[in-house]
């Protein structure tokens, strides 16, 4: 692994540390149940993708926290930015991590060929 590879793992684990605190901090209740399971830094550490594990909730809910965590994108960024006393902070684009759910579509799949 590269100095430039772990500097980035670093700023991902920091990240994923700071958000969930920096959500809490926040006044509005709604935003502190989330579980924020994965970050992903750009190469440059200018953007960072935050992975929400999606739970439960329904697609309408889920564009509802996808709006609030825009609108409060400034006051975490500004959050992180003034624990860590970096310079700049990533640009944050939060999103639903589906992963878990297509990954879970693909063993039904395979256990249903199983089965033919």
């Amino acid at each position: 692994m590269t100095e430039a590879q772990i500097k980035l793992k670093r700023t991902e684990s920091l990240l994923l540390e700071l958000i969930p605190e920096a959500l809490g901090s926040l006044n509005d209740k709604r935003l502190h149940v989330l579980s924020i399971i994965d970050v992903k830094c750009s190469r440059g550490k200018s953007d960072a993708k935050v992975y929400i594990d999606p739970a439960s909730y329904t697609e309408q809910e889920k564009r509802d926290y996808l709006k609030l965590l825009r609108n409060a994108r400034p006051i975490v960024e500004t959050f992180c930015l003034k624990d860590q006393g970096w310079f700049r902070s990533p640009k944050l684009t939060f999103e639903f991590d589906e992963q878990l759910k297509k990954s879970q579509n693909i063993e039904d799949l395979f256990k249903k060929i199983a089965k033919d």
